[in-house]
């Protein structure tokens, strides 16, 4: 099949499958002779994989490793559960900020008591000079950790 019909079957887009050929992650397709990428069912297959891989928050690193192992399975494969169980940890660290977001825009949306623009409790709260606390725990998770 040509990229075209291997992006439809995979349910991705021709620049993803030529990212991840640039990669490393998918081998280069043969060519015809008027040099088309030519794929068959196991590059379908891999290029699922990756994309589910991708679905489930793993790093094109990780990803690499995944099909190394795959294709010469050499160790035990307990490193997976404890990359997954990172992966696990890193959601329950995003919902928990998501959760605290919410909370925050749930007490802000209270400081409206309606009325014009320039009386807006919202805006008003937003245009504080002090620091939200969700804003400045935002701005911690996003610089490099630091010894404190």
């Amino acid at each position: 099949m040509k990229i075209g019909e291997l992006a439809k079957k995979a349910g991705c887009q021709v620049v993803t499958i030529r990212y991840y050929e640039k990669e490393g992650l998918l081998q280069s397709p043969e060519r015809t002779e008027g040099n088309y990428r030519v794929y068959g069912t196991k590059d379908l297959e891999q290029l699922r994989f990756i994309r589910h891989c991708r679905l489930h928050g793993m790093t094109l690193a990780e990803i690499k490793e995944l099909l190394a192992f795959k294709d010469h399975p050499t160790k035990n494969c307990d490193w997976i559960n404890t990359l997954v169980e990172k992966h696990i940890s890193n959601v329950d660290e995003q919902i928990a900020s998501l959760q605290h977001l919410r909370s925050h825009l749930q007490a802000l949306l209270h400081e409206c008591e309606g009325g014009q623009g320039d009386h807006c409790g919202i805006l008003r709260s937003l245009g504080e000079e002090k620091e939200c606390p969700y804003c400045h725990q935002f701005q911690c998770q996003l610089l490099p950790h630091k010894k404190q």
